[in-house]
């Protein structure tokens, strides 16, 4: 069965349990400070588990592409990925334990055809210090399915992981309760650090075993559900949020209680094919096949880089398909962090011209069922992506020659970080490449460019913080009158250069306004003219600032409000006009703070055109 099938047997599964089918999140978080990009099907739903109403009720289900860069080290085995596919269903106050456990006990056996006798569980052992009880509840329900299906299902404590790899499992051992390390979830991790106020509860995870032959027991111990060896593999965790923590830091049961379900596709997929190895799988093995024949080397022997290049491009492809582009900070970062990676490894398996014009259209194909509203720019990846890799075999060349200029005197950390940070040539790559070239490194050099990264590091934390979301350094007085001012030079590149041209960051001070907008090309001297004469004439004709909430679908199919995040965005929203409400000269979603007439704005001058990144112009500009 491919992922493709899987993903849509869910769907269609939950819908006949009467779920209603959500739109997928964004990937790309762009103007929330909180997180770059989703990660977990549950997070876009938050406000909806804290008590907010749905407007789609209380059963919902959904399939969100999420990814979580700080498991990027951890790529190369055979389970881990930065981009995965979430499954997801909710139950906001209706149905609880005994209907979801039975529920994906049905999905996983009946319609993905999973062997029952392969399926091992785990529950919440309770915690005595703050009165939370074992949870029986969730272990008998298990217990009496796997006797439904004639299969001994014994109930046993392991506590902790380290206990597990100690003690192993016996014979007939099928349910196992840990502690809160494994099986409790709230937005803090452990019951400890469960904040207050917030919803927490046990959770009940479903693993699926692959055989104790794949257990690598000198490495990771006996076997059992929450090893990280090979033999289980985590394939769906059932989240019961039934508590609340108080101001006294104990808990009390929820009168509504949640469900949050989770289900990695890609691992659901592995186990219906019965390979403990997710690169197996159709959303990633064809990206394997292609290395293999560009490279002329064997999978099994090459695992580790290919399993690398294939995670890594398939989630540049997800970022740029949502319209990133690589750049040096943030998530524009991230995306070149992939993409440069990638082609290290490709590198390493002696890939040495440019391919991701191979690879590319095999990740599109594999996503070509991912609704448009997710994947708005797919026209453009080939294009954003191969130019990246064109760039970076040119920095690898300069890199290369800068790195030979110090041949004769050795390298020291502070030089390594030098050709990373001004030069953009990669440790990994550097340190390859001194000890291929027989150049000395100084056994401190770790020690010294991990200073040189933890100064710029110290330098980067220090001029990010006061940060408003927005993109705004404070609310002063003359950052407001900035804010507002960003709104205005939108509204003029759209009516004068593209009415297609969007916003794709801000950084305003109290000194000066910076500006992203999207556009393949330099603004010439006559169109930066026009600009500024555009919105001085605005600003001349003292226009009122004003705004109203509106239902969003009025917002934006109405009004036409200029707006980045549609999916994001609640069903009521904020609207910011100015001019005339019957025929405004700017309309945007936007949280505030603005001014209430343009009049006070003072002069605008646009002082600086240039690029910021592929795809993306800047502006700086001031009001004098």
């Amino acid at each position: 069965m491919n992922a493709n099938e899987v993903r849509q047997k869910y769907l269609d599964f939950m819908k006949k349990k009467g779920h209603v089918e959500i739109a997928p999140a964004p990937l790309v978080l762009e103007g929330d400070p909180t997180t770059l990009f989703t990660g977990s099907g549950m997070q876009p739903l938050m406000p909806y588990l804290l008590g907010e109403p749905h407007p789609d009720g209380k059963r919902l289900v959904d399939s969100q592409p999420c990814m979580r860069l700080q498991d990027i080290e951890d790529v190369g085995d055979p389970r881990h990925t930065t981009v995965f596919e979430m499954l997801g269903n909710w139950s906001l106050g209706d149905y609880f334990k005994e209907e979801q456990i039975r529920n994906f006990f049905e999905f996983l056996t009946a319609e993905i055809g999973l062997d029952p006798r392969k399926i091992y569980v785990t529950c919440f052992a309770g915690d005595e210090k703050y009165g939370i009880p074992r949870d029986d509840e969730a272990a008998e329900i298990w217990k009496q399915l796997f006797a439904e299906t004639d299969i001994k299902a014994e109930i046993t404590e392991i506590g902790t992981a380290e206990n597990g790899a100690k003690r192993g499992i016996a014979e007939g051992e099928r349910i196992f309760f840990y502690n809160d390390k494994e099986n409790w979830w709230s937005r803090g991790g452990g019951i400890e650090s469960t904040p207050i106020g917030d919803p927490c509860g046990p959770d009940s995870e479903v693993f699926y075993d692959f055989g104790e032959e794949n257990q690598d027991e000198a490495k990771y111990g006996k076997s059992h559900p929450a090893s990280d060896g090979a033999r289980f593999m985590e394939i769906g965790n059932q989240v019961f949020m039934q508590y609340r923590r108080l101001p006294d830091g104990s808990f009390e049961e929820l009168a509504n209680k949640n469900v949050d379900f989770g289900g990695g596709l890609e691992r659901i997929t592995a186990a219906s094919l019965d390979s403990y190895d997710v690169f197996r799988i159709s959303l990633l093995k064809p990206i394997v096949d292609k290395l293999a024949q560009l490279s002329h080397k064997d999978y099994e022997s090459n695992t580790s880089d290919m399993r690398i290049i294939a995670d890594h491009l398939r989630g540049a492809y997800l970022l740029s398909a949502q319209g990133l582009t690589p750049s040096n900070k943030q998530q524009g970062y991230a995306l070149r962090r992939l993409i440069r990676r990638a082609i290290l490894k490709a590198l390493h398996l002696g890939i040495e011209q440019n391919f991701l014009q191979e690879v590319i259209p095999i990740v599109a194909e594999n996503y070509s069922s991912l609704p448009a509203e997710i994947l708005t720019h797919r026209d453009q990846v080939e294009l954003i992506l191969e130019k990246e890799e064109k760039v970076f075999r040119q920095t690898l060349n300069r890199g290369i020659r800068e790195l030979h200029k110090l041949k004769a005197q050795g390298l020291t950390g502070v030089e390594l970080f030098k050709l990373q940070d001004t030069y953009g040539f990669p440790l990994e790559l550097s340190v390859e490449e001194a000890y291929r070239q027989n150049i000395d490194l100084s056994k401190n050099w770790r020690a010294e460019f991990d200073e040189e990264l933890r100064k710029q590091r110290e330098r980067s934390q220090t001029a990010s913080k006061g940060m408003f979301k927005g993109g705004l350094e404070d609310q002063g007085e003359q950052t407001v009158k900035y804010h507002t001012t960003a709104h205005l030079v939108l509204a003029a590149m759209q009516k004068l250069i593209d009415p297609n041209i969007d916003q794709k960051g801000a950084n305003i001070t109290h000194e000066r306004l910076r500006f992203d907008f999207g556009i393949e090309r330099k603004l010439e001297p006559e169109e930066i003219a026009k600009i500024e004469k555009q919105v001085n004439e605005w600003i001349e004709a003292d226009l009122p600032v004003t705004h109203a909430e509106y239902d969003k679908d009025y917002a934006r199919n109405v009004l036409k409000a200029h707006g980045q995040f549609w999916d994001r965005y609640p069903d009521k929203v904020t609207v910011y006009m100015v001019g005339d409400e019957k025929n405004p000269v700017s309309v945007e979603i936007c949280g505030g703070p603005h001014v209430e007439r343009t009049g006070g704005l003072g002069k605008f001058r646009i002082v600086k055109e240039e690029s910021s990144a592929r795809g993306v112009r800047r502006i700086k500009a001031i009001l004098e």
